[in-house]
């Protein structure tokens, strides 16, 4: 008697199909679970890919559907190439990645380290640590644009408190000298969080037993740190800059809500660049050829990175 739900459909399968599944190696089972996974893999992620591939030898515009599609070899490659517009965007992102990156290390580790260390109101301090990253970039990128307004805005009055100038006296994101670190502040803001939980994550898995032998042989709180504490947490590190990196590398919405990409292009990144030309010029040939090298920068520079990691990993 039937009686599951699985016997139930067991026992409704027509005996020519149940006999041809019977007759399956486990392999092919295994390949039968995984062929919807990979066709939806294929949909969403390589045909795209090749498809910019192709339109990226071509002068083809979207806003053009009826003009004939002529094959331009590498001409868009060269344009994007010799292009100062892109070289500045490319300036824009290389200083908006360095400096992000080592202010999230360096904070987000500072954190951890101290959130390693167990006090009162211990949870507390690290949920409160961990808003910032939960709310979302269009959320995060108005509210700073709030608070660095002239005349109106906290953080000018932090700033003038703490050095005695007017607060409308400058304009993080109207002046194009500080425009810049006012979108690395806001990204440092939002996601030294993520970094200090990857620290806090490598700080509770070294073992208490090597700190115990280092005590056992007169080692100093200090010799502990930098020969136990942080071999032990770099690759933890590592991890950190690889995520924050690709991310900050097409980094768009948030940098677009604070300044749009200026003023000028001063925070133009590749990212907006990108996206002027498809979407406001209509170049999607160009644009193509744009994506596809930018693939290729952060694709190649991971690929380098992830076996620097494995080596610190197999030490």
């Amino acid at each position: 008697m039937l009686h599951s739900p699985i016997d139930r459909i067991a026992g409704a399968t027509p005996p020519a199909i149940a006999a041809r599944v019977k007759g399956l190696s486990d392999r092919a089972i295994a390949w039968l679970f995984v062929a919807p996974s990979i066709v939806l893999l294929l949909a969403i992620n390589i045909f795209p890919l090749i498809w910019t591939i192709r339109l990226s030898f071509t002068n083809f515009r979207v806003n053009r559907p009826n003009e004939p599609i002529r094959f331009v070899g590498l001409r868009n490659y060269i344009n994007i190439l010799t292009d100062g517009d892109v070289w500045r965007s490319m300036q824009a992102t290389a200083h908006f990645l360095i400096w992000t990156i080592i202010l999230q290390v360096l904070i987000g580790f500072f954190l951890a380290y101290l959130i390693n260390k167990k006090f009162r109101g211990n949870d507390l301090w690290t949920t409160i640590i961990v808003l910032p990253m939960m709310l979302s970039p269009a959320v995060v990128g108005n509210f700073w644009t709030f608070l660095y307004q002239p005349q109106i805005g906290l953080f000018n009055y932090v700033i003038a408190f703490l050095t005695g100038n007017d607060p409308s006296s400058f304009s993080m994101i109207a002046s194009t000298t500080l425009a810049p670190w006012a979108i690395v502040i806001v990204d440092t803001w939002m996601w030294t969080p993520f970094v200090m939980l990857i620290c806090l994550a490598g700080l509770r898995s070294i073992p208490s037993s090597i700190y115990e032998a280092a005590e056992c042989d007169r080692a100093s709180k200090w010799r502990q740190f930098w020969t136990i504490t942080i071999p032990m947490v770099l690759p933890f590190l590592m991890l950190a800059v690889l995520f924050r990196g690709i991310e900050n590398f097409k980094m768009f919405d948030l940098v677009v809500q604070l300044t749009g990409g200026g003023p000028g292009s001063i925070t133009e990144l590749t990212s907006i660049n990108l996206k002027r030309a498809a979407f406001e010029q209509w170049r999607t040939g160009y644009a193509s050829a744009y994506a596809v090298i930018l693939f290729v920068t952060v694709f190649g520079l991971a690929s380098i990175y992830v076996k620097a990691l494995n080596r610190v990993k197999q030490r």
